[in-house]
This record gives structure tokens, C-alpha cells and sequence, in this order.
């Protein structure tokens, strides 16, 4: 596999497109040569936008040629979660009744990614209308096999994407998170991701029609991308970030902050809410801890994340009550079996009414005072993405208990998503064959200081992707 174009970091291919070593449209052929060579193994790319990726690669050379200036990111290839819009093409959510969706315009991220030059060339596998589990299974493509190990999930919903940059498919995926959709397949495939501040990216996650989700899709909801390596992360990011008159939300804050005194103070939870962490994953955390302390950082144990049983009792309660009134609706369309995971969700968890509702929002803003005096202290917190290594397929869906173990696993993921600061996954390397990884979490719109205290993780730790799947038929494997 040695000197392979998608073998290379993102910026490395963008950089070599500029330079004119290579040509766009040879770095899109490499990539597209790799995904017919491991796709049929790992489903993770379900629409292969081989034509139009090729053109927009033939169009970036001849503006080298001309010499016309070329963006960070020229002749990249990504894919796209099939709950994104890419122009022209079906936004499918996975269901087979929206195969024929096809999207008037690009998303935001879409947008910002191909204006920095590069290239979407696909779209990638999520779990069916991503209410069908944290597995990555949709109706409509079948199940995303994690390339590691057949038997364990890639994670979800951005599973697709995580598998695709982990098999060097692409070298960036684009995802989302509103409870660690990002970063649990992170940790499960063995790449990075960053999951932003709420408000740092501009998004449209409007679905059907002109009208936009409530407050709890508006806030949760955040777009952000997947990589093998953190600096074509901060690529990424300096790309996606800013303002846009397509989104309110997106504010202008500045990509980087006033430098900290050193040395940072890193807040370090390796068992959120003490309800138990595997023996690899603390292994995972301390190994982290330790080369954070090597580049400088303060790093000291605490005793938990601030509220966090009572942060994932108002995200159950806003997200339920949100959900409610189209659930009968869309449990139509989640295919044999695949509500049972809602299912048990909206049994254990009632609407609130709307009284309940009021004093929830109050709470919500009252949790993410405390996160931020918290942050104010410790600027950064280091801790699992999921609390086990990567768990079999469909664990979520198959009984009370599944659910409740993989709802515990993510606890950390989904209090930071609730109080909506920024958070990087990192790998830090492998227990037993499988890949262990952390999260990074920070201030809000204090990407910079996740991305840099991840940076040091990886320059200790390592890189531990491309990977070539283990043998397994990705459609064929029973996730029910």
C-alpha cells in the first residue's frame, strides 16, 4: 500500500494537487479505485458520484493550468452522510421511499467544503432516518461492517463516513452529532473527528419543505467532519467555520483565541456519573493523560463532569417531547424492527407537558451555566467517547437492557452535545485488535484548544489508519 495517493493526508493530497505533482483528477481515480476495492466489503459508501467527481477534478486541473489560485483543500475527495444535501442527487435518510429525494442545492458544509476545492464523491451509510440505533444499518443499503472486526459496529449514525475515511476511501467524511454520532464511530473505526461549538458551522437540517425543526433539533444538531489525521481536522475546520446569511445560528467568532497561560489545565473523567468503564477505555484515557503531560499540559483527575444524570434527564425529556408528535408518522418508515430502539426510548421517557416544557428550557440554560464555570477552571476535559470498546451490531435495539448499555456507554457524548461545546476524538491506539480512542472537550468556541491538545495525543500516540477491512459481507450481517 505504500506511496498510494489516498493513502495520504488530506492536506498532503491537496498540497501535491497545488504543487502540480499530482493532478486532481489522479487523486479522485486513486480514491475511486480504493472504494471499488473495499466498498463491497464495508457498505459504507451508497452513492459513488463517480462522474461528477471526476469532472470537478478535471475542472481544478485545468485552473492549476491556467494559473488560477487553488483553495486548501483542491482536489479532496469526502463524502457526504446521506442526511446532507448534496446538489442533484438523493438525500435518502437510508429509506427507501426517499431513493428519488434528489437536493435543489449543497448543504452549507457541502458548499464551504467544495469551495475550498475539494470534491464530494459520494455519500455514506447512516442507521435508518438515524432513529434506528447508534449501528450503522439503514432499510435501504444495508449494514456498515466496522473494518477492524466484522462481529463489533462501526458506531452511528456517521458510521458510513467513519468507515470510509478509516479504509482510505477518503481522507474526510462529513458527518454530524447531537449525542456523539461523530465521535463514538471515531473511537469505534480509529480516526478522528470534531463535533463544534452549536452555532460555530452554518447547517440546514431541514428536512421536508421550508420549516425548520424546534429547539431541540435547532441546538443539538451540529455538522462536523471525520479524518485520519487531527491537522487535516483543523483543515476542515478553518473551512467550515464563520458566519452564513443561510444560517442565523452560525456566529462570527473568531477560529482561534487569545493563547492561554500555560500550563493548561486539563480536567480529566474517565468515568462519567462513576457508573463503570471498561478496562481498555481507562487504559485509553490515562494513555492520553500521560501524553498530555508530557507536552506541557496540568492535567489532574476530578471527581465527574458537572450534572451530568441531570443533563441526560432533560435531553431524554426536550428530545422526547420535540419527537412525540411525528413519531407515529416516521415509525412507519424505520422498516421490520427498526423502531424497537425509539420504541424504548418513548416508552421510558414521556412528553413533557408544556409547563414541564418551560421550566426544562430553564434548566437546559441552568446546566450550561455550570459547564461553563466548570470550563472556566479547567479549560479542557478529557474523557471516553463511549465507556466500552466497539460493542456488537444492533446491541441498541434488541432489548431494554441493550439500549440502556449503550445509552450509558455515550453518556459523555450526550451531556456535551446538550450543553453544546466543541469536542475532538482522537485515537490513542488498540486493545485486543480494536481501536481505543478519547475525546477532547473545551470552552465553548474554543475549537483551537481541543484541536491542539489533540495534536499532541496523535503526535505521542499515533496514527492508526488506513486499514484494510477484515473479511466479512457487510449486507449479510445480522444486525436484529
Amino acid at each position: 500500500m505504500q506511496g498510494e495517493l489516498w493513502e495520504r493526508p488530506a492536506g498532503a493530497q491537496a498540497q501535491a494537487v497545488r504543487s502540480g505533482e499530482v493532478s486532481a483528477l489522479e487523486v479522485v481515480d486513486s480514491h475511486l479505485e480504493r472504494i471499488a476495492a473495499v466498498n463491497p466489503r464495508a457498505t459504507a459508501v451508497t452513492l459513488l458520484l463517480t462522474e461528477r467527481a471526476r469532472a470537478a477534478a478535471a475542472d481544478t486541473d485545468r485552473r492549476r493550468a491556467a494559473g488560477e489560485p487553488l483553495g486548501p483543500l483542491a482536489g479532496v475527495p469526502f463524502t457526504v452522510k446521506e442526511t446532507t444535501a448534496v446538489e442533484g442527487v438523493p438525500t435518502t435518510f437510508g429509506v427507501p421511499r426517499f431513493r428519488d429525494l434528489v437536493a435543489a442545492a449543497d448543504a452549507p458544509p457541502v458548499a464551504r467544503l467544495r469551495a475550498a476545492g475539494a470534491v464530494p464523491i459520494g455519500h455514506s451509510n447512516v442507521p435508518t432516518m438515524i432513529l434506528a440505533g447508534m449501528h450503522t444499518r439503514s432499510e435501504l443499503f444495508g449494514d456498515t461492517v466496522n473494518p477492524w472486526d466484522p462481529d463489533r459496529t462501526p458506531g452511528g449514525s456517521s458510521g458510513g463516513d467513519a468507515v470510509a475515511v478509516a479504509t482510505g476511501m477518503v481522507p474526510l467524511g462529513l458527518g454530524n452529532d447531537s449525542g456523539g454520532s461523530l465521535r463514538v464511530p471515531a473511537q469505534f473505526c480509529g480516526v478522528a473527528a470534531l463535533k463544534p461549538t452549536s452555532g460555530r458551522f452554518p447547517a440546514d437540517h431541514r428536512f421536508l419543505g421550508t420549516d425548520d425543526p424546534g429547539p431541540a433539533s435547532q441546538m443539538l444538531v451540529t455538522d462536523g467532519p471525520l479524518a485520519r489525521t487531527v491537522s487535516d481536522l483543523r483543515l476542515a475546520y478553518e473551512v467550515l467555520a464563520g458566519a452564513d446569511p443561510r444560517d442565523p445560528r452560525a456566529v462570527p467568532v473568531p477560529l482561534y483565541g487569545e493563547p492561554l497561560r500555560a500550563p493548561v489545565k486539563v480536567a480529566v473523567v474517565a468515568d462519567p456519573g462513576g457508573r463503570g468503564v471498561h478496562p481498555a477505555v481507562r487504559a485509553a484515557v490515562d494513555a492520553a493523560a500521560g501524553a498530555l503531560v508530557d507536552a506541557g499540559y496540568d492535567v489532574r483527575e476530578v471527581a465527574d463532569a458537572p450534572r451530568l444524570d441531570e443533563a441526560l434527564d432533560a435531553y431524554d425529556r426536550i428530545t422526547v417531547t420535540e419527537f412525540a408528535p411525528a413519531w407515529p408518522a416516521v415509525r412507519g418508515l424505520l422498516g421490520e424492527g427498526g423502531d424497537r430502539y425509539m420504541a424504548m426510548v418513548m416508552e421510558r421517557t414521556p412528553p413533557a407537558t408544556s409547563g414541564e416544557l418551560v421550566a426544562l428550557m430553564g434548566t437546559w440554560l441552568n446546566i450550561r451555566r455550570s459547564w461553563a464555570a466548570f470550563l472556566h477552571e479547567h479549560p479542557l476535559l478529557l474523557g471516553p467517547s463511549f465507556t466500552e470498546p466497539p460493542v456488537e451490531p444492533g446491541l441498541e435495539s434488541r432489548d431494554r437492557t441493550g439500549r440502556d448499555r449503550v445509552a450509558s456507554g455515550l453518556r459523555l457524548c450526550a451531556v456535551t452535545s446538550f450543553v453544546g461545546v466543541p469536542a475532538v476524538a482522537v485515537p490513542t491506539g488498540t486493545a485486543d485488535g480494536l481501536p481505543c480512542g478519547v475525546q477532547i472537550v473545551g470552552r465553548a468556541f474554543r475549537e483551537d484548544l481541543c484541536l491542539d491538545a489533540a495534536q499532541a495525543v496523535e503526535d505521542r500516540l499515533g496514527v492508526l489508519t488506513p486499514v484494510d477491512p477484515r473479511a466479512a459481507v457487510g449486507t449479510d450481517h445480522p444486525s436484529r
